[in-house]
């Protein structure tokens, strides 16, 4: 039964993967280091900024292996930031989605790779943020997607948030626009819809569902996947 739907942030409640993309490319200019877009998508936007930054480091050590983590990640943070300043990116038909899914009295969880401190800002400027009873960000996890930690911690923060009614994990849909994202949620247990916002529909088609936007997507057709 139809309980809760959790939906990841970057590419799914905001169009925020170009930013992210530039924002990588700005700290690791400074470094000598290029990642062509192509690159970029098929093999690093589905990881936490911590896990790429291990991998690019592991794939540079003459040009980084004496910068830590830490430090690059605090640096894109910052790039982020800043080209975030004064855009609007949530994506279209997400705010009356929202607004469906709380007048069916259905819970609404986020559960995303990205830091909190980016997520917040994005979802207080458009007046989203009230919308979720629970946000998990890499800050919260040891391990990212495709690992199925955040969606695990999400159903449990929900759980808690509701004494006495249990929400299991296939009462809960997961709105995902990688197939890391995709994979976390079905390793959790829960049921999936993907949105082509990042990825062409066959790059998505072990999801259960594949829409175009969320104004495809009807209750009916949740309350289906759980049924």
């Amino acid at each position: 039964m139809l309980q809760a739907v959790i939906f990841d942030f970057d590419g799914v409640i905001a169009d925020t993967e170009p930013l992210h993309f530039k924002a990588y490319n700005r700290v690791l200019k400074g470094y000598g280091i290029k990642i062509a877009k192509k690159a970029y998508y098929r093999d690093y936007l589905g990881y936490t900024d911590h896990d790429c930054f291990e991998i690019i480091k592991k794939s540079h050590p003459d040009k980084l292996g004496k910068v830590s983590v830490k430090t690059l990640m605090q640096q894109k943070s910052q790039a982020y930031l800043d080209l975030l300043r004064d855009q609007s990116c949530v994506i279209p038909h997400v705010a009356e989605f929202l607004q469906m899914l709380t007048g069916s009295n259905l819970t609404i969880a986020i559960c995303s790779g990205g830091l909190r401190n980016e997520i917040e800002t994005v979802l207080l400027r458009a007046r989203l943020h009230d919308f979720f009873e629970v946000i998990v960000t890499a800050n919260e996890v040891k391990k990212g997607k495709p690992d199925p930690e955040g969606f695990n911690l999400a159903l449990q923060l929900l759980n808690s948030r509701h004494q006495g009614k249990s929400i299991k994990a296939s009462d809960c849909v997961v709105i995902e626009d990688s197939h890391w994202g995709i994979d976390a949620a079905k390793a959790a247990g829960m049921h999936t819809v993907a949105v082509t916002n990042s990825y062409a529909a066959a790059e998505l088609a072990m999801a259960e569902m594949v829409v175009d936007n969320l104004g495809q997507l009807a209750i009916e057709d949740l309350h289906r996947l759980c049924g």
